[in-house]
């Protein structure tokens, strides 16, 4: 009597999506200001969430500046990179902007608290920033140890970044500062709301961002452009400004995500929403 055939072996589960399996959709060089000009819808719809953050970025601004006031190259290097750690500083407003795209009334406590069910990977992509925050702190040290003898005083410091006599200076800071600035920007660009939409981790999420960066350079250059602009501006007046701008841009760079990432892609896969 001939044996049974023996059972077949369980079927694999699907490989989960790598970051070269997200599509990108085509952008174009007017899409920035579109964004910036749904943002500012959002920020309309729930005002009181957006001056919530935009008071936080004020104060945390202020902070920055009472904590290092006796340690210049500290403030040039972190204030800026403070300010490029928006997309993880902004969690709260993609969530609210989120809970908007889908006919949903947005609250304070649901946007503070849109971290749940994400904190693992949100906590490695924060501690990717902190490193590269620090690297860059470090970097402009040198930079100030190399330029002068001793470290200038905080009005030193801004005086000699406009002095024509230190060009040498003013050239390796920028220089500096653009490489990690830009490293920072392609990383994290559209990669916190991707996690926060999707079941992405951090490695596949920041290597999206990076993606759309490389391949659709001028337009994302045109973005940073803009977004630098901005903030700059916002600053000038004590940070004052930030209290409105920081949560447009906050709920911009949602729309920019969403106009970047295909919502019907096949691999995506949906997270709920809190």
């Amino acid at each position: 009597m001939p044996s049974p055939d023996p059972p077949d072996p369980p079927a694999r589960p699907p490989a989960p999506p790598s970051a070269f399996d997200t599509r990108l959709n085509a952008l174009t060089l007017a899409d920035p200001l579109r964004w910036l000009a749904a943002g500012w819808r959002d920020f309309l719809r729930c005002p009181g969430i957006g001056l919530f953050y935009g008071a936080c970025f004020v104060a945390m601004g202020w902070a920055l500046l009472s904590v290092f006031e006796h340690a210049p190259a500290y403030v040039l290097a972190l204030s800026a990179g403070f300010l490029l750690m928006g997309p993880f500083l902004a969690l709260g407003l993609y969530q609210a902007s989120r809970r908007l795209e889908r006919g949903e009334r947005p609250a304070l406590l649901d946007s503070a608290t849109a971290w749940r069910g994400r904190l693992s990977t949100l906590g490695v992509f924060g501690f990717v920033l902190l490193v590269l925050e620090m690297l860059w702190g470090r970097a402009s040290l040198v930079v100030f140890a190399v330029s002068f003898d001793g470290m200038p005083d905080f009005k030193g410091s801004l005086l000699a970044l406009l002095d024509v006599q230190n060009l040498g200076f003013i050239t390796a800071w920028v220089i500096v500062g653009g490489v990690f600035a830009g490293l920072i920007f392609a990383v994290s660009v559209i990669s916190i709301p991707m996690m926060l939409d999707r079941s992405s981790d951090a490695i596949t999420a920041g290597l999206t961002s990076m993606r759309l960066v490389f391949t659709q350079s001028a337009v994302m250059l045109w973005w940073g452009v803009l977004l630098t602009a901005l903030v700059v501006i916002a600053m000038l007046p004590g940070f004052a400004g930030l209290l409105v701008v920081g949560p447009v841009l906050g709920h911009a760079s949602w729309h920019a995500y969403r106009a970047a990432v295909p919502r019907d892609d096949a691999h995506a896969r949906a997270a709920p929403i809190g």
